[in-house]
């Protein structure tokens, strides 16, 4: 199977970066001004959202400019061109990455499961229905891609079995299918809650059927953090707040999902804001466990996988800090 136009464009930017463009003077990063990006429209990227919004970044001295750059693996290459300093991530990329050497460590995790739903025309009733059909995701490689793959094979289906389109953005999946360009595909809230709405039909809820494995999480390059380590230490301190406020303060909650996913249908914003309450880590930890799944499955195809540790791709100090000191016993009363 060839290489898509996207995996061709990371091929092309990582030798460059591996050669030196990612070396930047630390002086150049060491400044309070901090680019971080977000991938998806999704509720599993609201911490960043409302650190941003209610002030919780300046709280900890950070002059953060939020940029929205769609899929992890673009993502990933601006951090390696020295263009962000970090970014939404899935565990995927990120070992992939790693594997041609880019150096990257994921330090605080969003959703330690894939919170994703499998949307399918009215017709269709089971995913074993999907063979021959149409399905939509955002990319390929992405995190609604590898959701996509597990519940296919769960249901016996093979690659050649079915077609995967992919329309770059979650709403644009749903809006497909609406249209009929497309039987299925892979949505998450709040997008599966205006699927359910519209009448279409939940295959499979991966949130809940699915495997613990890590769909999202906040990363970059190990060699930032040891040029820039108290800026990420307040990136991930933020971070922390900003989860803690989401799921306990309801209105800050969806008033942020509105904003960020455009969404304004006050029931569907219900709706995923109580997905998100329910599966965003409370205490942000990137799953082991859940990195380990992923591991396992890259050494399927990837033989330098097969000597890869979870710890390889990870960085918990800083999350480590905030237990130890009590932060989270602080922030929760427990």
């Amino acid at each position: 199977m060839g290489l898509n136009g996207e995996q061709m464009s990371f091929r092309g930017i990582l030798l460059p970066v591996l050669l030196g463009v990612v070396s930047l003077a630390p002086s150049s990063w060491a400044q309070t001004k901090v680019r971080i990006n977000w991938t998806a429209v999704t509720g599993a990227q609201s911490g960043v959202y409302v650190a941003q919004e209610e002030g919780l970044f300046k709280k900890n001295g950070l002059e953060v400019e939020l940029i929205h750059i769609p899929s992890s693996s673009r993502g990933i290459q601006a951090i390696l061109a020295g263009e962000l300093a970090l970014s939404y991530m899935d565990g995927l990329n990120t070992a992939q990455a790693n594997l041609k050497g880019a150096g990257l460590a994921l330090v605080a995790g969003a959703t330690n499961r894939f919170v994703f739903s499998l949307m399918a025309r009215p017709e269709i009733k089971r995913v074993g229905d999907l063979r021959g059909r149409k399905i939509g995701i955002t990319r390929i490689g992405s995190s609604t891609h590898t959701a996509a793959l597990y519940a296919l094979n769960q249901a016996g289906l093979k690659p050649n079995d079915y077609q995967i389109l992919p329309l770059v953005e979650v709403p644009n999946i749903l809006t497909a299918l609406m249209a009929g360009q497309i039987d299925a595909g892979v949505v998450s809230p709040p997008t599966n809650s205006r699927a359910r709405k519209a009448g279409l039909n939940e295959l499979v809820n991966l949130a809940k059927d699915g495997p613990e494995y890590v769909s999202v999480a906040v990363g970059t390059t190990r060699s930032y953090i040891k040029a820039n380590e108290d800026i990420v230490r307040r990136v991930v301190r933020s971070y922390a707040e900003a989860v803690h406020l989401f799921k306990t303060n309801k209105q800050v909650g969806i008033r942020t999902l509105q904003k960020y996913t455009r969404v304004k249908d006050q029931d569907i914003l219900e709706d995923a804001y109580g997905q998100f309450q329910e599966y965003l880590e409370t205490i942000p930890y990137v799953s082991r466990k859940g990195m380990e799944a992923v591991v396992a499955e890259l050494a399927e195809k990837e033989p330098q996988a097969r000597q890869a540790k979870a710890e390889d791709f990870i960085d918990m100090r800083f999350m480590n800090e905030l237990e130890k000191e009590g932060f989270f016993k602080k922030l929760w009363g427990k």
